[in-house]
């Protein structure tokens, strides 16, 4: 069975602290002891057999220390407190997964229209399309999302495909990546895309041999082309969206979401959910910089983050803006010192030209915002280091905690550069297999040598760098013990290859489950937070997930399969499942 408490518990609990603390009085208070399991506090932490939450906080660990705590004169426990005792049955209690990486709203969006995610053929694509259309026929634009690139040799699909399932009205399906779509011949035509179309900016439209567009958009500046003429999506479906990631996260242990691509209408979105009172996890938005029209963007980040500080609403922030250094490997746009092998000169996409990325970088940090950059090839991760460390000599020091994100592959010059500038390494575990599309479409545009150094993981934690995890939903599964099973063994869900792919870069999984919750914490600034979390420690929000077996003690494939049985947020059980 699985149920989601209404996140009006846990905004009511935070109200009665904050009014106890104004008022300097108390009031009925929620008091929960967890016991007879493992608490595990961290890597380097240990564990305890008993914990003691009080009001949303944790007040004590172990089992003396809440005895002690219970019979201390100092402590207030009148008859109106509610009281509950969580026997952990031998199960596993931890801190809360955080998702240091992705696109809830792209998520949410994915169950409005055609259900192509599990298509395992262009003719099945097609084939929901067409029913798609047939059962929605007042639907003006057919989107969805997320088909599998790899289906087609260089993930070049044809508009005439999808001309066959709806040719009335324009259909438009984005790649697992994001960075591409699909698109049939009516959506081509309404954006005014034909053979004479010059090559956008920042983008790429790959052609017939006759010039003619194929019928697939890579990257910003030819997807641009597209969303220009589509009509905005209503704000209840995007609202919709929303909940429905949360949801999504919810069931899955993950309490705090790092939104890594927010444009103006989102933040519109994120505001209305905070009004309305339907946030139900913590979320903090990275407002998205464009190289074409950042002069007047950051303006405008400035004040979106003032809107969302003032409403004071302790699940959403807005202190970080996001950067695409380039684009992603599967479509030889990720930014690459040496050219792909399929081209002596082709070196990928270098999103920002130049200084412009250090020039921008400066300035949002000089704005106290916190920097998140995208890059995937190893001249892309040079650039973003370089940008950030230009920031840090012409800013000075204070606590910026900047992330770059996916960092695939990292030249060996650069991977002490992240312990040495406090840059956080945010990876994707999930992305380091053997998989389809690694197989498929990365490692025929890599070569097998340069192939082997992606992920360099263990490598960046040994030489004293931070490393916190993510998942970059949609694009690829949300569940953080499915990217868990693979950062520890590096083996598909088969179990291939034996001993793991590159198995010099196996996280342990003390130091991976860190990664997915008190190290996405520190890139969250939980610490500075009003209810700081990501910790068990007294004083912490008692953000937590309880498992009925302990995921150290299971192997990868088992716990790739482990379920969340209950979800904490600020002490209140918002996720169950029995």
């Amino acid at each position: 069975m699985f149920s989601v408490t209404n996140t009006n518990t846990v905004r009511a609990l935070w109200r009665v602290r904050d009014h106890t603390q104004r008022s300097g009085g108390r009031s009925e208070l929620a008091l929960t002891h967890f016991h007879n399991g493992t608490i595990w506090r961290g890597a380097s932490s240990g564990t305890a057999d008993s914990l003691l939450v009080r009001d949303g906080t944790i007040v004590a660990i172990g089992s003396a220390e809440v005895d002690r705590h219970l019979n201390s004169s100092s402590f207030e426990h009148s008859p109106a407190d509610s009281s509950e005792s969580v026997d952990l049955d031998g199960g596993f209690l931890m801190p809360s997964f955080g998702d240091g990486h992705a696109h809830p709203i792209f998520g949410g969006l994915e169950a409005e229209g055609p259900q192509v995610r599990a298509c395992a053929s262009v003719t099945e694509i097609v084939t929901e399309v067409r029913r798609f259309a047939e059962a929605n026929p007042e639907v003006e634009w057919i989107t969805g999302a997320s088909y599998d690139g790899s289906l087609v040799e260089g993930g070049l699909f044809d508009s005439r495909w999808l001309d066959d399932a709806a040719a009335d009205r324009p259909v438009v399906l984005r790649a697992w990546d994001y960075h591409t779509v699909w698109c049939n011949s009516r959506a081509l035509e309404i954006a005014g895309i034909t053979a004479g179309t010059p090559e956008p900016e920042l983008g790429e439209i790959p052609r017939r041999g006759d010039g003619s567009p194929l019928g697939t958009l890579r990257e910003w500046g030819a997807v641009d082309l597209v969303d220009a003429v589509r009509p905005p999506l209503d704000e209840a479906m995007r609202l919709r969206a929303l909940e429905r990631a949360a949801d999504y996260y919810l069931e899955r242990g993950v309490t705090w979401v790092q939104d890594a691509w927010v444009e103006p209408a989102d933040v519109e979105t994120y505001l209305a959910a905070s009004d309305q009172g339907r946030l139900k996890v913590r979320f903090n938005l990275a407002l998205y910089a464009d190289p074409r029209h950042f002069a007047e963007q950051l303006p405008a980040m400035v004040e979106a983050r003032r809107r969302v500080e003032v409403r004071g609403d302790p699940l959403l922030s807005a202190r970080t803006v996001k950067f695409f250094a380039d684009g992603v490997v599967e479509n030889e746009t990720g930014s690459l010192l040496e050219p792909y092998c399929s081209s002596l000169h082709n070196h990928g996409l270098r999103v920002w030209e130049g200084e412009t990325l250090a020039e921008a970088v400066r300035a949002v940090d000089a704005a106290g915002f916190q920097v998140h950059i995208h890059a995937i090839g190893d001249a892309a991760v040079r650039q973003a280091l370089d940008a950030i460390e230009s920031a840090m000599t012409c800013n000075g020091p204070r606590d910026r905690r900047p992330v770059i994100a996916h960092a695939q592959l990292v030249d060996a010059d650069d991977l002490s550069r992240f312990a040495e500038l406090g840059v956080i390494a945010n990876m994707q575990p999930l992305w380091a297999q053997l998989d389809d599309l690694m197989t498929v479409l990365t490692l025929p545009r890599l070569g097998e040598e340069r192939a082997g150094h992606q992920y360099r993981m263990r490598t960046i934690l040994e030489r004293g760098g931070r490393l916190s995890f993510g998942s970059d939903w949609p694009c690829t599964s949300g569940t953080p013990v499915e990217g868990l099973a693979i950062g520890t063994s590096r083996q598909t869900d088969a179990g291939e290859p034996a001993g793991g792919w590159t198995p010099e870069e196996i996280v342990d999984i003390d130091r991976a489950l860190d990664c997915y919750s008190t190290a996405v914490a520190h890139q969250a600034f939980a610490d500075h937070s009003p209810a700081v979390w990501g910790e068990i420690r007294p004083g912490a929000s008692a953000d937590l997930i309880r498992f009925d077996h302990d995921p150290r003690d299971v192997t990868p494939q088992e716990l790739a399969k482990m379920a969340v049985r209950t979800t904490y947020l600020g002490g209140v059980a918002v996720h169950s499942s029995t």
